[in-house]
């Protein structure tokens, strides 16, 4: 099963803040958001564990 990351968290692993995620998620850069509820939001874990090695390959 699948781990879903909030938003705190997401924010804490990449070091990106609230509009960088926004904006790369807009551009296709950065994985989608699960909707959770009416009011809530979370990224699948692995999701964010492949983009943050990407990058560090990229590095």
């Amino acid at each position: 099963m699948a781990k879903i990351l909030r938003k705190p968290e997401v924010l804490n692993r990449t070091g990106l803040s609230h509009v960088t995620i926004w904006r790369l998620e807009k551009k296709g850069d950065f994985p989608q958001r699960v909707k959770l509820g009416a009011r809530a939001v979370g990224w699948i874990e692995s999701d964010i564990e492949k983009w943050i090695e990407t990058r560090r390959a990229a590095a």
